[in-house]
């Protein structure tokens, strides 16, 4: 292996945190060892007992504010704090690359003349080491985490693992990382339109050095700067044995990390990350809102989530992100007038729910994601509705998340081409939430399960339903026993 121009850790840290190191110089991969897992357990993936019933809140620190700084988020904390979020997921922090840079309008990202007004995207990372001048100095940083962390909130960041801009240091000093062409150029990832970005070569990670490298950067910034976690781009595009190495190494310095991967790969599961992307949920909400397909495919995702996810896997639900928003268009152009209702469902079926920077105040806008585009705030029109969302999943036991929380059980309507429902139970909590998902009114006959349910959202009195009640058109109603 050739020598590293990234920070090493000492060889009895390294020792005690379980990376196994081979013959030629790399990490072990596999995990064939007996290694300390989280906290005191055996080496196995056990959720830290503060994520059981935490939400999360997706920070676009470029839009967020006008100055678009880790400084003029800091005020934002306290807000944060009140509308219910224990997690706060920046977006990459890190330098953008300038080479091969992106820009223009959402609808046209070409690669950028020289002297671009392009910022370029936060997903071409140009040092994992350092921060974007553009968000603060490493201080500043430093002072939001604290700040965050006075509050009781986490902070994980964005990590971009699969590629890295053309003009990462590692291009100049660790070209060995990196998948190269015939011609032993840089190239993009392969039938994807990434231009701006050069792919790393996971295949060979153990014997080129990537896979040291790239975790200790992972862990440079929980031991250094106290981050809780990451949310891992694209993670499916990265082999499961490194994110099962590196949550092992972190770990070893934060027993409570929390992870987060931007894939739905069930055997994601088993020791590397907490939580996943309910993707096919939030495809399948789209089309649901739009008509292209039935409401009986929530109910088929029920089905085939429970045999596809162990019942331990935090799944996340969401209606939006920065990729939904600026690519695919805002709450308003995908759902019309299910926003809400979806939002509900989203935040109640699976696991932990997500608001992304905005989505409080209902943004009607496409966010640029090349160029400064800051969120116009209003009166935070929708904070109530998601206050009470995350509440609701902070104080009922039966939407806590994983095995912490109770399993959806779907609940048979009078009508079930137009009205989805169920419910969860744990303990003696129980959570109903029924969704008209039609744009025309509906008459509901359903029984509820037995409980001391009382209204929490929607509007709708408890009883009633064996009769049948009237359901406005995307209207919702949710009951929960008391907290």
């Amino acid at each position: 292996m050739n020598q590293l121009t990234f920070p090493t850790r000492a060889l009895a840290f390294m020792t005690c945190v379980a990376t196994v190191l081979t013959s030629c110089g790399g990490p072990n991969p596999t995990g064939e060892v007996e290694v300390l897992g989280s906290g005191e357990q055996a080496d196995a993936l056990v959720h830290a007992d503060w994520t059981k019933n935490a939400t999360i809140y997706e920070v676009n620190v470029r839009q967020h504010t006008p100055e678009g700084t880790f400084n003029a988020l800091i005020p934002d904390l306290r807000r944060l704090k009140d509308l219910g979020v224990d997690i706060l997921w920046l977006m990459p922090v890190h330098p953008i690359g300038q080479v091969n840079r992106k820009g223009g309008e959402n609808v046209s990202n070409f690669i950028v003349e020289p002297g671009s007004s392009s910022l370029g995207s936060p997903y071409s990372v140009q040092d994992y080491y350092a921060v974007n001048a553009d968000y603060g100095t490493l201080e500043d940083f430093q002072r939001f985490v604290d700040e965050a962390h006075a509050l009781g909130l986490r902070v994980i960041l964005d990590w971009v693992a699969n590629h890295s801009a053309f003009d990462c240091v590692w291009t100049e000093s660790n070209k060995e990382f990196y998948l190269l062409d015939s011609l032993g150029n840089l190239q993009p990832p392969l039938g994807t339109d990434w231009w701006d970005v050069a792919q790393l070569d996971w295949e060979n990670g153990v014997d080129n050095g990537l896979y040291a490298a790239m975790a200790d950067a992972l862990v440079h910034w929980v031991e250094n700067h106290d981050v809780d976690g990451y949310r891992c781009d694209v993670a499916m595009k990265v082999p499961t044995p490194f994110w099962e190495m590196a949550r092992r190494q972190l770990e070893a310095v934060k027993p409570d990390v929390f992870m987060l991967a931007e894939a739905e790969e069930p055997e994601h599961h088993n020791r590397a990350f907490d939580m996943s992307y309910g993707w096919h949920f939030h495809h399948l909400t789209n089309q649901v809102a739009q008509g292209h397909e039935p409401v009986q495919v929530l109910r088929d995702y029920v089905h085939e989530e429970a045999e596809r996810f162990a019942s331990d896997a935090y799944r996340m639900g969401f209606i939006t992100n920065h990729d939904e928003n600026s690519w695919n268009g805002t709450v308003e152009e995908r759902y019309g007038d299910a926003g809400d209702a979806m939002a509900v469902l989203a935040g109640t079926l699976l696991d932990m729910p997500l608001v992304y920077s905005g989505q409080e105040s209902y943004n009607r806008d496409r966010l640029r994601f090349f160029e400064k585009d800051t969120v116009e705030w209003g009166g935070h029109e929708k904070a109530d509705f998601y206050r009470t969302l995350n509440e609701l999943n902070r104080t009922r036991e039966a939407l806590w998340n994983g095995d912490f929380g109770g399993a959806p059980q779907l609940l048979p309507t009078s009508n079930d081409d137009a009205v989805f429902a169920f419910y969860k139970q744990k303990g003696e909590s129980t959570v109903v939430v029924v969704l008209n998902l039609s744009d025309h009114v509906q008459s509901v006959k359903l029984s509820l399960p037995e409980a001391r349910l009382s209204p929490v959202m929607g509007g709708f009195d408890v009883t009633g339903w064996e009769e049948g009640q009237d359901m406005a058109p995307h209207s919702y109603a949710v009951f929960a026993t008391a907290s």
